[in-house]
This record gives C-alpha cells, structure tokens and sequence, in this order.
C-alpha cells in the first residue's frame, strides 16, 4: 500500500487525510500550524516537521492550502517540493489555484521528471468529512491510474478531465463560478419571499419540489441561513478568489462574459465591507442589512 503524505491540515485537508487514515493508509501530515498537525496525530496519523520529512517517508503527497501564495512557497520555494523530490514521488495538489499556477507547477516538476496532478475538489468541508467530495484530475493518465485509489478514498466522484495539467482546475472554476450566481441568487430570491411575507421555510418546500431547486439553494438555507449562522464552510474571500480566477480564464481567451464581470464585482465589494471571514451564504445578510438602510434612510 502506497505511504501517503499530506501537506495541509486545514479545513479540508484536516478530514481528506483523516479518511485516508481510516482506510488503513499510512499518512505522514504536516502543516505550519502546530495545533493542526497536533489535532491529525490524535486522530491516528503519522507529523512531520518539515517538507523534506514528509518526502522522505512518503510515496504520494498531496497538498491542501489556502492560497496561490501558500502554494508557491510549498512547492517552488526553497526546501520545497520540487527542489527536494525526484521522480520517485508523486506530487498531487488539491487546492483551488490559477490555471497560470497549475502550469508552472507541472513545468517545474516535469524539468525534474516528478510525476503531477492538479486535481482540485467540491462538495466543502462535510464532502472531505463525508468522504464524498468530486475530484477533478488534470494531468497524464498514467498517473492518475496509480493515484485512483486515494482520490476513492477521498471522494465519491472521481473525473479525469484531460491529461491537459489546467483541465480540472477549470472545471472547478465554472462550477464555482455557477455557485457564485446561485448564492446571489438566492440571497435576493429570498428577499422577496421576505417582504411578501412568504415564510422562508414555507417556501424552501415548495422550490425544493419545483425548478428553482439547487444544491446550493439547499446548502445556503439549511445549513447557514436558516440558523442565521455565518461560520464558514467555504467562506466568501474564497469564492471571489475562484471568481477572479475563472475571469483570468476568460480574459486570456478573450471571452466577453459582462454578467460574470458584474457578479465578481458585487463579492469584490461585499469583501471590501467586511464580509469576506464568513461564509458565502453571509451574502443574503448584505442584501437585508443594505435594503434596511434604505429603509431607514427614506
């Protein structure tokens, strides 16, 4: 059984390494922030201290981290992935990064003959926990054959879009992009409902049952709006993050998207006003707390 490695201990990571080690995987963790890796140890799995420890005891390392900065630093920077390791490991990064970022990754590995896949995933922090998260792979095929196990572990769809490095990040970035029209969806659909006098409840049962059903619908109501209760699941400094990416995307194609333009715009600004921490579904506070000003300002 291959000997997993695991940089990234955070929301989604924490649970994607703990599911690994559930199956009987042997996974070596780490991450900078001590009470995370404290927290994977306790839950059976094996800390290091360093990049190079992690390397050095393991055959296949994926990471999860926040960041196109975070990921850099792991993998490019000095001490990092790509200078320690040699073609005898298999690198396999999860986050949701740049398409831009995704390509230099693989160049930098393939001048070291270090097999990589970019395979970011959805379904949030109950998919990782849940074990049912969609992963979508970038990279050769190859490749992906011998780490199809874990990615069964750790999900429950599993796509190999292309060998095209970039080819799951973009899938990732439209079906982000499709959230992000759907969470502003909902936020004003229900405001509606709200000065109607429509009890919100009422009218999630009838729309579950009708066209105006979503996955995300569902996520933001029962889960975050319902219990008027923001603590972030995907927070929505991470969801204009995805949405500037995906508009990179369009730009470099030259494709003329002015609603996406202007949806990007709207979370730009919601972050600007001190909502980024929260959850995305925070946005059908905004939408109540801008209309009540309003109100009050007539």
């Amino acid at each position: 059984m291959e000997r997993i490695g695991f940089i990234g201990l955070g929301k989604m990571g924490l649970p994607m390494a703990t599911g690994l080690v559930k199956e009987g995987y042997s996974v070596t963790g780490y991450d900078i922030n001590e009470k995370a890796t404290l927290t994977f140890k306790e839950r059976g799995g094996g800390i290091a201290t360093s990049i190079h420890q992690v390397l050095a005891a393991c055959d296949i390392i994926l990471t999860s981290l926040p960041s196109v900065k975070a990921a850099e630093e792991v993998f490019l920077g000095e001490r990092g992935l790509v200078e320690q390791g040699d073609s005898s490991k298999i690198l396999v990064d999860t986050s949701t990064v740049s398409p831009e970022l995704n390509q230099m990754l693989d160049k930098s590995c393939t001048e070291k003959g270090i097999p990589f896949l970019a395979a970011p995933v959805s379904g949030g922090v109950i998919g990782a926990e849940q074990q049912t998260l969609t992963v979508m792979v970038g990279g050769k095929r190859a490749v992906y054959e011998r780490v199809l196990p874990i990615f069964e572990v750790i999900g429950g769809n599993i796509f190999h879009v292309n060998e095209q490095i970039d080819s799951g990040t973009t899938v990732k970035l439209i079906n982000n992009l499709l959230i992000g029209f759907y969470t502003a969806g909902v936020s004003e659909a229900l405001h509606i409902a709200n000065k109607k006098n429509i009890d919100l409840n009422d009218l999630y049962s009838m729309l579950s049952v009708s066209y105006g059903q979503s996955r995300i619908y569902e996520r933001n109501y029962q889960t975050f709006i319902a219990n008027n209760d923001y603590e972030p699941g995907f927070s929505l400094k991470l969801l204009r993050k995805d949405l500037e990416f995906a508009m990179q995307v369009a730009e470099e194609n030259q494709l003329d998207l002015p609603i996406s333009k202007t949806l990007l715009s709207l979370y730009q600004q919601v972050e600007k006003e001190g909502y980024g921490d929260q959850d995305m579904a925070v946005l059908y506070q905004r939408v109540l707390e801008q209309s009540n000003k309003r109100e009050a300002a007539k």
